[in-house]
């Protein structure tokens, strides 16, 4: 997914420049390129979630514990990232209602192209929800000492 991520973020980089590019040779952008852009860099982003937890490669903070002995901060560790994987559940719960719904009522993004965005919500969730099991994959490991 991360790949592919990264592969989304790199088609609206492309995109980014070839409408600003039109834009200054023409006075008129690739119709749409805001929504594809706000679109496909909300993806992107997402689509790296999980990997990044898999790599533990997360914003860490250790200022209170770092007195403490190795396998306390595992432990510790292992606790926070059962909050992240509940926190990532919810998240991905609350966006698959979201997209459901946004797909039941046909919503549009607002601009020129009018794009269904309903899938774009289910394939975060999707993310989200990947993430939590990485996250909660993780716990056992910290907690026992990798």
């Amino acid at each position: 997914m991360a790949l592919a991520g990264g592969l989304v973020l790199l088609a609206i980089s492309f995109l980014t420049v070839a409408s600003g590019g039109l834009r200054w040779l023409t006075s008129q952008p690739i119709r749409g390129d805001f929504e594809l852009i706000s679109i496909g860099s909300g993806l992107g982003v997402l689509a790296a979630l999980g990997f990044t937890t898999l790599k533990r490669g997360n914003i860490m903070v250790d200022s209170f514990s770092t007195w403490l002995p190795r396998r306390w901060n595992e432990v510790v560790d292992g606790f926070w990232q059962l909050v992240w994987a509940a926190v990532m559940g919810v998240i991905a719960w609350r966006m698959a209602l979201g997209g459901a719904e946004a797909m039941a009522n046909g919503s549009r993004t607002i601009g020129l192209l009018a794009l269904p965005f309903g899938w774009a919500i289910a394939v975060g969730a999707a993310c989200f929800g990947l993430t939590a099991l990485i996250a909660l994959a993780w716990v056992p490991r910290l907690i026992r000492g990798r």
